[in-house]
């Protein structure tokens, strides 16, 4: 467009009423994302090869219906574009599932499924299906812990968000077994008391950081010495020296492994020691991750690993990152 022919457009952008001016927002951000994902994909189309037959011979041929450019293999004759063969190869709203992603990886506070649907005009089906596929290549890029390594876990409430447990019970008792438990919301609704401390309900987060901002957490099956062996060994240089509270199966990590081991109390005077020896930092992720966790009224539990590697992937992914995954994430 001609610099006269736009200055004239945004003259005539003063008169616009409020409402006007927020339908002018909406349609500039669908644009925006519209050519983002479109320049994303004619990258990743531009680089491939024929998904077909591997071939790198190839022509162009024509775009696609939302503007893709398409490509015609020389040796086979299928037409594919940046998207063939990948996991999102069949979306219809290819925009708005960009944008979906953008409000993951970069919202102050990321949106609910529901109002993503009701944002973006979609179902909440549909909000939910694109956030698995995302979910999908959200992974934590490990980086060995070194110096001083501080280790602990926290604990999340266990949920069983969309199970219909409790329905099919209700209905045919006979047929379906008891579920473990009563739903979080009736042990207030009946007078049941919980039971207080740790207990199988607590799924526990093994959670480790160094002082050089290398992180890492993980969701346990349980707190045995040997499935915290196997999920810190890989983690940890031979070198390092761990922090840790009074858990014995850290201590006898320690000593397997031959780290210099400091054991911090909560009391205080036991906090700290020689000011350098504590194990705040990873007590403050746990605030941060549970804080992040909080709106989303407790992930079910299949889906709470991918949540986590969620939250750090929101400091160290960007979007045109996580969208290249995706697009090389084969169709399952």
């Amino acid at each position: 467009m001609k610099k006269k022919s736009f200055d004239r457009i945004l003259k005539g952008l003063r008169g616009l009423t409020s409402d006007q001016a927020a339908a002018l927002l909406r349609s500039v951000q669908e644009m925006a994302a519209n050519n983002a994902a479109k320049t994303a994909i004619d990258t990743q189309g531009r680089e491939a090869c024929c998904p077909h037959c591997q071939s790198p011979n190839r022509q162009k041929w024509g775009r696609t219906r939302t503007g893709a450019q398409r490509y015609r293999c020389n040796q086979c004759g299928k037409t594919f574009n940046g998207r063939t063969g990948s996991s999102i190869a069949h979306l219809q709203r290819f925009d708005l599932f960009y944008r979906v992603l953008e409000d993951m990886l970069t919202a102050a506070t990321p949106s609910s499924v529901r109002q993503l649907a009701r944002r973006f005009g979609v179902t909440k089906d549909t909000a939910w299906r694109w956030r698995k596929t995302i979910l999908q290549v959200m992974s934590q890029s490990v980086t060995p812990l070194s110096g001083i390594v501080e280790v602990d876990e926290t604990f999340v409430k266990e949920s069983r968000k969309g199970s219909r447990e409790w329905v099919r019970h209700e209905r045919d008792p006979a047929s379906n077994p008891k579920p473990p438990r009563l739903r979080w919301y009736e042990y207030k609704l009946t007078g049941t008391l919980k039971k207080r401390g740790l207990s199988r309900w607590q799924l526990p987060i093994l959670t480790a950081v160094d002082r050089a901002g290398n992180r890492y957490a993980e969701q346990l099956p349980d707190r045995r010495e040997q499935t915290i062996n196997n999920s810190l060994l890989p983690i940890i240089c031979p070198d390092a020296a761990l922090c840790s509270d009074g858990f014995s199966a850290y201590a006898k990590f320690a000593k397997a492994t031959g780290l210099s081991h400091f054991v911090l109390g909560t009391k205080p005077g036991t906090r700290k020691i020689q000011q350098s020896f504590h194990i705040q930092n990873v007590n403050a992720l746990h605030s941060r991750l549970k804080a992040f966790l909080r709106p989303f009224k407790g992930p079910a539990k299949k889906y709470l690993d991918g949540y986590v590697d969620w939250y750090f992937a929101r400091e160290n992914m960007e979007v045109d990152c996580a969208l290249s995954r995706l697009l090389d994430c084969a169709k399952p």
